[in-house]
């Protein structure tokens, strides 16, 4: 298989600090690479270095001759005055494509791509067109590989299953920067974390996201022992020089110095292996009051179209609402009406009396100009959470903010480091109910899952509206789907929410004329329903997915250990110690995911037959 980009000795620093030193990064011909690690790791400047509008330090990236290469960055802007047609023909002109050609290129990509007004100016659209509209931009140029930034920020969920569905069966490579698990696990075929506590700065997997998950985990386990197996011979060797060795001989002389390496060696893999991880604990107030918001045949129009029509909705204490539905559906508006930001045109909405409601704007709106300290601390160096007072300092290193970043602007923030501020923010407000619009972008999958724990464990009630459908597997109690058409209806979960959709396309691309069949198919399982087949409950998606290739990921697993067994039980190696050594261990290795992988199975079957 041919080498498209081979990138070598790549270094990157920003002033004193080092996103990655000397790694490398080689991109083949079909590969589905996702490209994860925690914020500040460096991922969308080694997708920058990748496509060549970063310069690296050190190191150079050679790409096979005649690879076009097409680069989708995080955020997508247009000109005023620009349409989807100009900007896709600006593309093929770059791409050296004859003009005879552009229409039909052009009407193919943006089809594709779901567009079916051509002449719309480009700055109009909303941010997950806007996104579509890039990737048409890319994709019209006909690449080897394209380069994905955070391309599921500003998708809806169909948005996002279009994108899955356009990766999963082209012909050209990409490298994608997410933090959507179920995207990572539906499209990539290779994982690439970008981790100062990896010894070459990145852990490559080939597989799924779930892959990734079984082979890191086994790969720090294995580092762990080295670090338990250094730690006991940096021990002895310490003893010995306390014990003042003379150091005239050669032989002192040497092991000193053998010594000396053990240390650093030491040092640098705990150095390696410190992870922070940001302190994320929302605080519900005591409130006993179980109904907090009543919707009660609550409609609103913007000009003539309607986005919701006589919905009735209660939320109570407790209670996690997942709010779902394609882009311009209502959930921001819905948002909005509950917090008392807009009015519906009929209907009414009540609120618990001193109903304290917390809201998370996805614009993230903070004052650039001034300093981080300011924005965590407005009044004082010191912040009062839970009773409290915390220097403000403290409480940036909860958030993984440094000491030196306190009296930098906001303006130099990143979009994940921006959510942390805001997060922060929320904490120190107790609420009954906290209203969360797309929290989840720009965070890392880390970060992602401290604020699941966290919102898992807050007592008070929940609207979430997020396109991550593993959060919303997670998260919540129940599904409010909004069709953008006015109508919305409740589920159990994302999964009965996503087959209900499909119902409908199925519905649509029919045409039938049976009404009472299409009314009926068009109803939402009900959520006391299993959705699987008579007397199995439905897997969630990434359980589904796990349990389809489980069986052969056992039988591969049975074979390695069988292997691993076979070289074991060799006469040259059992008389040579360090052969054997490495042999116990590649065969404890080898039974430990074994024993995995069956603990996994017996778990996945218990599931399906668990009674609802």
């Amino acid at each position: 298989m041919a080498t498209l980009l081979n990138g070598q000795g790549l270094t990157k620093s920003f002033g004193a600090t080092a996103l990655f030193r000397e790694i490398g990064f080689v991109v083949d011909e079909g590969d589905r690479i996702g490209l994860i690690g925690p914020n500040g790791s460096g991922k969308s400047t080694l997708l920058g270095v990748l496509a060549g509008v970063i310069d690296a330090d050190d190191g150079e990236v050679a790409r096979k001759k005649l690879t076009k290469l097409s680069y989708v960055a995080q955020v997508s802007e247009f000109p005023a005055g620009v349409t989807a047609r100009d900007v896709v023909q600006q593309a093929l002109k770059r791409a050296g494509v004859h003009e005879s050609e552009w229409e039909g290129r052009t009407a193919e990509t943006l089809g594709r791509a779901g567009f079916e007004d051509f002449d719309t100016e480009a700055v109009t659209y909303s941010g997950g067109w806007k996104k579509r509209l890039s990737i048409a931009q890319a994709l019209a140029q006909k690449p080897d590989v394209l380069l994905l930034d955070e391309p599921t920020n500003h998708l809806d969920l169909a948005g996002i299953e279009w994108l899955e569905e356009l990766l999963a069966g082209a012909a050209f490579a990409c490298v994608v920067v997410s933090h959507d698990r179920y995207f990572l696990e539906n499209v990539a075929t290779e994982i690439v974390e970008l981790n100062k506590q990896y010894p070459e700065g990145l852990l490559r997997v080939h597989g799924n996201y779930s892959e990734f998950l079984e082979q890191k985990e086994l790969f720090l386990e294995s580092q762990a022992k080295r670090q338990e197996s250094l730690e006991n011979r940096v021990k002895r060797e310490m003893e010995w020089l306390r014990r003042g060795p003379k150091a005239r001989t050669t032989k002192s002389k040497a092991r000193i110095g053998s010594a000396n390496e053990l240390i650093g060696e030491l040092k640098e893999m705990k150095g390696r292996g410190q992870v922070s991880s940001a302190g994320i604990d929302f605080s519900a107030t005591e409130r006993q009051t179980k109904r907090l918001a009543e919707l009660k045949d609550v409609r609103y129009s913007i000009g003539e179209k309607t986005l919701l029509n006589k919905l009735n909705f209660n939320i109570s204490a407790g209670m996690r609402v997942g709010l779902v539905g394609p882009n311009g559906s209502g959930k921001t508006t819905l948002l909005r009406l509950l917090l008392g930001q807009a009015k519906p045109d009929s209907g009414e909405i009540k609120l618990a009396n001193m109903l304290r409601i917390v809201y998370f704007d996805q614009s993230r709106v903070l004052n650039e100009k001034v300093t981080l300290r300011r924005a965590l601390a407005p009044e004082s160096d010191s912040v009062v959470y839970q009773d409290r007072v915390i220097h403000v300092a403290s409480w940036a290193s909860r958030f993984l903010f440094t000491g030196e970043q306190l009296n930098q602007p906001v303006e130099r923030l990143s979009g994940g480091e921006r959510a942390r501020v805001l997060i922060a923010n929320l904490m120190l407000q107790p609420a009954d109910l906290l209203l969360l619009d797309e929290p989840t972008n720009d965070l890392d999958i880390p970060t992602l899952e401290i604020l699941e724990e966290s919102l898992l464990e807050y007592t008070g009630a929940l609207v979430l509206v997020t396109h991550d459908r593993y959060m919303l597997d997670r998260i919540s109690t129940v599904v409010l789907g909004l069709d953008g058409m006015g109508d919305a209806e409740r589920f159990a979960d994302y999964s009965q929410w996503d087959q209900w959709q499909y119902k409908q396309k199925q519905i649509a691309a029919k045409g039938t004329g049976n009404s009472s069949r299409a009314a009926a198919a068009l109803q939402p399982v009900n959520a006391e329903q299993s959705a699987g087949e008579p007397g199995k409950k439905k897997l969630s998606y990434m359980d589904a997915r796990d349990y389809a290739t489980i069986e052969a990921r056992i039988a591969d697993g049975e074979e390695l250990v069988a292997t691993r067994r076979a070289v074991l039980e060799q006469p040259d190696v059992v008389v040579d110690p360090v052969r054997l050594q490495a042999a116990i261990g590649e065969m404890e290795a080898a039974q430990t995911a074994l024993d995995t992988l069956y603990t996994r199975w017996a778990e996945l079957e218990a599931k399906q037959y668990e009674q609802p």
